[in-house]
């Protein structure tokens, strides 16, 4: 795992000094992201390990939400009156927001309609994507563009852009070596395990 990851390489390579300075803003991000998720998980919500989520949405958190592991969430804008299942090594990045419940147009009592959804691994998910109840299902690795509104269920492997957002190409690869919550500076006990190790890289 190490050997495969520049993540680790670089880490390696640091000096003590340097090894210090990056560990000070990841403290400071892991009791941040640490508080997060202990409330999200007092309100009924599943996260598995190193995933981060912000404050604002494990307030509305509830047992709706179940997240997976090594996953990054951005956003707070996410919608669980009705389930949302997130896989492990997501992305979901800054103002994208998920809605997963609706009405029925046809009933004089306008009740909600629960329909919920389902995010498998590895999928990126880019800023201010708009993913509307018709979306149930987003497909192992797929990419939603920045700006995109998903209609309807995504298969895997696309990258998807536009409104209504479309297929534009395959992907030929996942980010399977990168570290996910690094990218919210939250990898603090990443970074130090990778330092602890750097002998064996």
């Amino acid at each position: 795992m190490f050997r495969q990851s520049i993540y680790y390489q670089k880490i390696s390579e640091r000096n003590f000094v340097h090894f210090i300075l990056g560990l000070y803003p990841r403290v400071k991000q892991w009791i941040k992201y640490e508080m997060a998720r202990k409330r999200a998980l007092k309100r009924g919500a599943i996260i598995g390990t190193d995933s981060l989520i912000s404050m604002n949405l494990a307030r509305h958190a509830n047992s709706n939400l179940i997240i997976g592991s090594n996953t990054s969430i951005g956003s707070d804008k996410l919608d669980t009156r009705s389930p949302v299942h997130i896989g492990n090594n997501v992305i979901i990045s800054n103002d994208s927001e998920i809605i997963t419940t609706s009405h029925c147009i046809n009933s004089p009592e306008w009740e909600q309609k629960h329909y919920g959804i389902k995010i498998e691994d590895y999928v990126w998910i880019a800023s201010n994507v708009l993913v509307l109840p018709s979306c149930r299902h987003i497909g192992y690795g797929s990419i939603i563009g920045a700006g995109a509104v998903v209609v309807k269920d995504v298969p895997s492997m696309c990258v998807m852009g536009g409104n209504p957002a479309v297929c534009i190409k395959k992907r030929e690869c996942v980010h399977d070596k990168l570290v996910v919550p690094s990218l919210l500076s939250g990898d603090l006990k990443i970074y130090w395990k990778a330092w602890i190790n750097r002998k064996k890289l």
